[in-house]
């Protein structure tokens, strides 16, 4: 039973194998000699096959994150474990502040977090989004012992959603004694603090037969806010210019301005600098529990659980809420408009100098000359403070199972697993509009013609701090929503190999592994009132009703691999590598996943290996369920705005057939804030999307260099039929370039202004999901690993590097085929660089004492030349050059039982490069900067202690 004692919980033999070859070499010793210890008990791990011979070694490759590495970034989040790795585009993260939705991502490929797999010991974690996306935050790390991230496609091995790959997060084994660690960091401005602390139990029992683990762990991470760091503090325009929203103070009414100093509506405005509020990096309380455990109920059988727990909650903050050019319905009789604003509101809508006066004498709603204007209305409400949201998340899972031996040379594996999520969103300081609207409402200063719930009426006039507190707590009533998922699986497998039984001219037998699993995922939006309706709560986007669903996926799924010829002339091993998934989907039907691929050792230590996949992705719950709303997306320049359309008639006719007022050609606001409506939600007609992956590569080893490894693979993904939005360009440029009937049609404008910005009476650009985008990107991952002893330790290089060759996006059949490699803006995000690298060196000195460098070299890019904003940006703002960060670490031994790491990030201090806040949307681009891409925070400290015994 003793090959037991190196299998994964809760998982068919998963492998660790290729880490022997594909790892970096500083990871590559310790996992050399794990290697060399599973081989002594005949077993050995491999994520990307559920086949355990230690002789066969897979023909996808598998980047290793490794122990040595985890202690030496002092990670407080998984995200910060492959979220800076070659090849990994930035999900949202810490870094995300108005776009995030509390919980971080993996995005491999920039293929789309929905088309990657998070993995805990080999298995599925329950989703913490409708989209089946799952929270990295919600990952143990005081007990993951490495992260395998298997890029070649897994699908047919782990689900037809592994299309760009897996990340495999692997927790350590028969613990046995007590760990307890303790992190701080901060920046060198003094926020940004980060702390972290874990302690793990664990003991082994009955002379080695069980063991049982207990981790507890604390995290917390403070703010940094955008206007503590001199780039950020203002927002800056493409030109150039400090800018910020329309949507500022004083009030502004169908596009003027009050003036306080004369009462009148004026034409020009200022705007509000939004950038101070915002965080660069969102704060983060999280508490988790882990534990497992495992026995031998006799030498062929032993059953094992384990179970975690996550609570953890994260807070955002965002300029002050407004009247962000919604239509409001403006009473004439309002108290706090003068004779001026009265009039100008007539002519605006065509009312009458006689009806206009007895209106504003009116007393009450139920005077006959009453009257109510339709009334464009931007205004920043200061008085209510920066709009606040928190989430928290509750996150339980249990795994339960046996496994065991059927013969020497087959196991089997049964085991299954539940988990719920539950993630509360509450927002703070919001404002709700129908209580505005009760306000504006009044007979006079004190009194509102509707005064159920308590109402106070709202000046919106004076110097922009007019409204009263009174007032504020009356339409200052929090919101929110609860996102609710859950996740049950029963999977059984056998693997193993064919004992004696070998194929043509190999020793090595044929491995195989051979299983069934069934998973039900629900999910639902359960929200209050607000939060649910269409432009209720003020300055949200879109709004989120209420809705559920659910769907089941049965499978069976099969793999081989099969050694050909081994240790003959010109072929030291040739291997076969299949396998095949059919899953049965209640959502979507039947479907197959298959791979087929091999591996090819001319000599010993130099291999050539590829891989062909086919995937078949199902939509998930939010793609076909989730209501169609009208929220924002990002536009800086709108083609019909300002003098654009003045003597153009083609454009001019346009605009009209758009929604715009005739009236309004040559006066159409811009896009506020950069940001402009859009309508989009899920679609319950939505089929699966395809996707055909292949790699090639090699693989050397040279015995004649001991402690050389480099592999080199090209890769290359297709999806079609890809479940997908247009992005705002895709309807754009067609639209106001080639006008393309088809594209205009998918605009709507402001009835009022003819603007893209408002409430629900402005759908703005349609963008609803189909299955017709394709998506396509190729590369090479190049990873060099060397190890060299010296008299006084040993010296360790590690190179982990990345070509992009493309990054392609085509909306549907008509549209353009858009690259985005090497570009940023509106429609290509997060940045995706031509080249980038990571390269650590380490110089150890004996067992005591490492320093090391870490080097992360990110590739110029520039401004998509098909973006909207292009033509008006500044020509600093165009492009962005290369970038290169360093940090340095050094780890020593204090005693044998206590053990220090202190290091410095961003060790030169480089600033990220400013670009505006209105160059892309806002989820990435940010405080002038791309922070998720860049580092905003600047140099910072960290030290951990940790006590072991």
């Amino acid at each position: 039973m003793k090959k037991f004692t190196k299998l994964m919980s809760g998982s068919a033999p998963v492998v660790l194998g290729l880490a022997m070859v594909s790892a970096p070499a500083y990871a590559q010793d310790q996992d050399i000699q794990e290697a060399e210890a599973a081989a002594a008990s005949d077993i050995i791990i491999v994520t990307g096959s559920r086949i355990s011979n230690p002789n066969l070694v897979q023909s996808a490759p598998v980047n290793v994150v490794n122990s040595d590495e985890i202690d030496l970034r002092q990670a407080t989040n998984a995200e910060e474990l492959v979220g800076e790795l070659p090849g990994v585009a930035p999900g949202v993260n810490s870094s995300v502040n108005n776009g995030s939705a509390g919980f971080a991502t993996l995005n491999l490929r920039n293929l789309g977090s929905r088309r990657n797999l998070v993995l805990l010991d080999g298995t599925r974690l329950v989703p913490s989004s409708l989209s089946s996306q799952t929270d990295l935050n919600i990952i143990p790390v005081a007990l993951v012992e490495r992260v395998d991230i298997v890029t070649g496609g897994a699908s047919s091995v782990y689900g037809a959603d592994a299309i760009a790959g897996v990340a495999n997060f692997v927790t350590k084994r028969d613990f046995a004694g007590v760990d307890i660690g303790t992190s701080f960091g901060i920046a060198e401005e003094g926020d940004g603090q980060r702390f972290r602390t874990d302690i793990t139990i664990g003991a082994n029992f009955d002379d080695g037969r069980g063991n049982a683990v207990l981790s507890i762990g604390y995290q917390n991470i403070d703010s940094v806010l955008q206007g503590d760091r001199s780039f950020s503090q203002d927002a800056l325009f493409i030109e150039g210019s400090k800018i910020g929203s329309g949507t500022s103070v004083p009030t502004r009414l169908n596009g003027q301005q009050y003036d306080p100093a004369t009462g009148d509506l004026v034409d020009t405005y200022n705007t509000f600098n939004f950038a101070p509020f915002n965080y660069f990096q969102t704060p983060l309380e999280r508490f988790n529990v882990f534990g497992s455990a495992r026995y031998e109920v006799t030498d062929n059988i032993e059953v094992y659980t384990k179970g975690m727990f996550t609570k953890s909650t994260v807070s955002l903050r965002l300029a002050p809420s407004g009247l962000f050019g919604d239509t409001w319905q403006m009473p004439l009789n309002n108290p706090f408009i003068n004779d001026s604003i009265r009039n100008q509101l007539c002519d605006d809508n065509g009312v009458d100098p006689a009806s206009c006066t007895a209106a504003g004498a009116a007393t009450d709603p139920s005077d006959p000359n009453y009257l109510e204007v339709p009334t464009i209305i931007n205004r920043r409400l200061v008085e209510m403070g920066p709009r606040e949201t928190d989430y928290v998340t509750n996150q339980f899972q249990v795994w339960s199972g046996v496994r065991g031996s059927i013969t020497d040379n087959i196991d089997f594996d049964v085991y299954g697993t539940y988990g719920e999520s539950d993630r509360a969103q509450t927002n703070r300081n919001w404002g709700l509009k129908s209580l505005v609207q009760q306000s504006l409402r009044a007979n006079d200063a004190d009194t509102c013609a509707d005064p159920s719930n308590g109402c106070v009426p709202i000046n919106l006039f004076g110097n922009g701090q007019s409204i009263s507190d009174a007032s504020v707590a009356f339409f200052n009533k929090p919101s929110g929503q609860t996102v609710k998922t859950s996740l049950a699986v029963v999977n059984g497998s056998i693997s193993g190999d064919l004992g004696s039984e070998s194929f043509l001219f190999a020793d090595t037998p044929i491995g195989f592994a051979i299983g069934a699993e069934y998973r039900k995922y629900t999910a639902e939006q359960l929200s209050d009132l607000a939060s649910g309706t269409q432009d209720e709560v003020l300055g949200t986007g879109a709004p989120s009703p209420s809705f559920k669903g659910e769907y089941d996926v049965k499978e069976v799924f099969g793999e081989l691999i099969v050694p050909i010829v081994e240790n003959v002339p010109g072929i030291y091993n040739l291997t076969f590598e299949g396998g095949v998934r059919y899953s049965d989907y209640s959502n979507s039907g039947g479907s197959t996943t298959w791979k087929a691929g091999g591996s090819w050792e001319p000599i010993e230590g130099y291999k050539i290996r590829g891989i062909y996949q086919h995937a078949v992705r199902s939509p998930n719950i939010g793609e076909l369920f989730s209501p169609v709303v009208t929220g924002l997306t990002a536009l800086s320049t709108d083609p019909c705005a300002g003098a654009n359309p003045v003597g153009n008639a083609q454009l001019t006719a346009v605009c009209i057939a758009q929604g715009a007022p005739a009236s309004s050609i040559g006066s159409i606001p811009v896009p506020s804030a950069s940001q402009i409506n859009a309508t989009s939600g899920g679609n319950p007609d939505l089929g699966p999307e395809t996707a055909n992956s292949y790699t090639i590569g090699v693989v050397l080893t040279p015995p004649s260099i001991p402690g050389l490894a480099i592999t080199a693979d090209y890769y290359h993904v297709k999806v079609k039929g890809a479940i997908t939005t247009p992005t705002p360009g895709d309807i754009i440029d067609p639209c106001y370039v080639d006008f393309d009937a088809t594209a205009c049609a998918l605009i709507k404008r402001n009835p009022l202004n003819g603007s893209l910005n408002g409430g629900g009476d402005t759908p703005g650009l349609l963008l609803q999901l189909t299955n017709q985008g394709i998506i396509e990107t190729s590369g090479i991952d190049l990873r060099v690993g060397y190890q060299m002893p010296t008299s006084f330790g040993k010296v360790s290089f590690d190179f982990n590097g990345n070509w992009t060759e493309q990054l392609k996006f085509k909306a549907s059949p008509a549209s353009i085929n858009r690259e985005c490699l090497s570009f940023y803006g509106e429609n290509c995000e997060p940045i995706t660089p031509e080249f980038s690298f990571n390269a650590r060196t380490t110089v150890s000195l004996g067992d005591t004492v490492d320093v090391s460098l870490l080097w992360t070299w990110i590739d110029g890019v520039s401004l998509e030349p098909l973006s909207a904003s292009f033509g008006g940006a500044l020509d600093e703002y165009s492009s962005i050059s290369a970038y290169s960060y360093f940090d340095l670490t050094t780890r020593f031994s204090v005693t044998d039982n206590f053990e220090m790491t202190a290091g410095v990030q961003n060790l030169l201090d480089k600033k990220p490069p400013v670009v505006s806040s209105f160059i892309g949307g806002s989820s990435y681009n940010s405080g002038n900067t791309y922070p998720t891409t860049y580092d905003a925070i600047g140099r910072r400290f960290n030290v951990t202690g940790r006590l072991r015994f």
